[in-house]
């Protein structure tokens, strides 16, 4: 069938032409087939673990965990919320650690009232400071969850539920369907609850391992292109060795609007505090500088001082957005010079290895308490640091935009770079080009010289 489809668009197409056609198609399914997929980050995902810990006489208690096992993404306030659909007439009696966003119609029942009847519930996270008997391990963090790779112990999260109505056998009771996890907005997509091997628990003297009475996993996966409509970030290029500033492509998040001029702010207006003040909207709703990008985030890369054997890049990351404080924020940057890093100024660093073999790609962040805060749009909007790398001959060049990353994310989005042809150059590469067009001019002269002689 489908070489009887290609012989029929051949008789019609040229050959080179079916060739183009052939790989635009490729390229599209590709990219359709694997847009949740991150090539720095390859198996990040964000597993939720459903323990069933005991039986009740109507159903189960059990204890919900979130994994999330993405190096650099992570999820900041206002936090996460997780929402499920029943498979019967389930029933949620009492939770702890976490709680639902409505109770729903419980008109039904006379006497004990459950904390949510609803059909689809959605679950958050309680704030801290949570009375103690309230709580359960690694809950009440406002529903903020750190990667794994930027801080592993609080990349978890828990929550308590106790659901009636359920069934009290491991043959009864129906798994939740149709799993949605906001962070706090959209971009994750959650696959069906799976039935795995129950999880076991070692008690705290370690010698005695129980084990729940089900269990299964929910995974969810981050897409950037399901979380926004325009890019949340850009990149801005600069080097010591040409005056030439590469700034974000113009429009790269948005154009300013000029019939509504609430699309941005401008930060010399007077009337400034009032008008972020006076935005009712969601904090996850930017509400950015007028710039010529109008980006919430603008990463600057500055080639700064070249030695003998070492060379040194700035970065500064600037906060255009009045509504949002970006806490624990971080950045990750391809190059492949970070294989050699000497030393890092008021930013922690690691180094990711996605792939065996290749060791290009590294995590940024701030110093706890001291950097790991950028705040809202305004003079204190930005942090910055130094970076020594040392040079390795075989490879080191400042020619065609070497000393640029290759790619840089701002907590886990990827950035919008610069067209590589507007990267800063080298002084000399203008000369050499000026050099070739002489060498052209006179060559041509010099032909024509010669042909008018022989005539």
């Amino acid at each position: 069938m489908e070489h009887t489809m290609l012989s029929a668009i051949g008789s019609v197409v040229p050959r080179g032409a079916l060739a183009v056609l052939l790989l635009l198609l490729l390229s599209f399914s590709t990219f359709t087939s694997t847009e949740a997929y991150d090539p720095l980050d390859p198996t990040g995902n964000i597993t939720i673990k459903w323990d069933v810990i005991t039986w009740t006489p109507d159903g189960y208690v059990a204890v919900v965990t979130m994994y999330n096992f993405q190096q650099y993404r992570h999820i900041q306030s206002p936090g996460w919320s997780l929402g499920w659909t029943w498979a019967k007439k389930e029933v949620i009696w009492n939770m702890m650690g976490g709680q639902t966003t409505e109770q729903g119609d419980c008109s039904k029942f006379k006497a004990g009232i459950p904390h949510c009847c609803k059909k689809d519930p959605t679950v958050v996270d309680l704030m801290p400071g949570t009375p103690y008997n309230q709580q359960i391990a690694n809950c009440c963090k406002g529903g903020v969850l750190n990667s794994w790779g930027q801080d592993p112990s609080s990349a978890v999260s828990s929550f308590q539920i106790s659901v009636g109505s359920a069934g009290t056998t491991n043959k009864t009771v129906k798994l939740p369907k149709n799993f949605t996890l906001k962070a706090p907005g959209p971009g994750y997509t959650c696959g069906p609850a799976k039935a795995v091997k129950p999880t076991t628990f070692i008690t705290n003297d370690k010698r005695r391992t129980t084990q729940a009475m089900m269990t299964w996993n929910i995974t969810c996966t981050y897409s950037q292109f399901l979380a926004q409509k325009t890019p949340s970030c850009c990149v801005s290029l600069s080097s010591f060795y040409n005056d030439t500033v590469v700034n974000c492509p113009t429009c790269t998040c948005g154009c300013q609007n000029k019939t509504d001029p609430g699309s941005c702010v401008d930060p010399n207006s007077p009337h400034l505090a009032s008008v972020v003040s006076a935005s009712g909207k969601a904090v996850n709703t930017p509400l950015v500088q007028c710039t010529s990008h109008m980006c919430p985030i603008r990463v600057h890369w500055h080639v700064k001082l070249n030695y003998k054997e070492y060379w040194r890049v700035k970065i500064t990351i600037t906060n255009f957005n009045y509504r949002m404080n970006y806490s624990q924020w971080n950045l990750v940057v391809q190059h492949p010079n970070l294989d050699n890093i000497t030393q890092l100024f008021s930013f922690q660093y690691k180094s990711l290895n996605p792939y065996e073999g290749l060791n290009d790609t590294s995590m940024l962040w701030g110093v706890k308490f001291y950097n790991d805060f950028l705040s809202s749009a305004g003079p204190l909007g930005n942090v910055q640091s130094e970076i020594l790398l040392r040079k390795d001959k075989s490879t080191f060049t400042f020619d065609k935009g070497w000393a640029f990353p290759r790619r840089i994310y701002f907590n886990g989005d990827n950035c919008v770079m610069p067209p590589p042809d507007a990267y800063p150059w080298l002084p000399n590469s203008s000369s050499k080009l000026v050099f070739s067009l002489l060498s052209t001019v006179i060559a041509t002269l010099a032909s024509l010289l010669i042909l008018l002689n022989q005539s």
